[in-house]
């Protein structure tokens, strides 16, 4: 397998489901709509999937290549994921707390 494709792998298998996740965090609550919302959702998004690379990367290099190549695949999409959807939490409590201060 290309070292490259092999790397990055989890975000290749991965990506329609960040597509749709991302989608429900962008289009859910309907309103307010406004300009500093769409920042806060786009550097959201944006944040999540690099902390996704970063902790695919970390794993990938990090596990024991004793237990066979697979496993490397297998921790690293897990690690990924977790993060993927701590990142993407964290942003929905946060956004969740302003947008009702801002409703007040």
């Amino acid at each position: 397998m290309n070292a490259l494709v092999e790397v990055n792998l989890a975000l290749i298998l991965f990506l329609p489901w960040f597509a749709i996740l991302g989608t429900l965090y962008w289009a859910y609550p309907r309103q307010p709509r406004d300009a500093a919302r769409r920042v806060f959702d786009i550097g959201s998004l944006l944040l999540a999937v690099a902390a996704f690379l970063l902790a695919v990367h970390w794993a990938h290099r990090g596990a024991d290549p004793a237990f066979g190549g697979m496993w490397r695949q297998v921790l690293a999409t897990a690690v990924g994921y977790g993060v993927f959807l701590g990142v993407m939490l964290i942003a929905f409590l946060v956004r969740r707390r302003w947008l009702h201060r801002r409703a007040r």
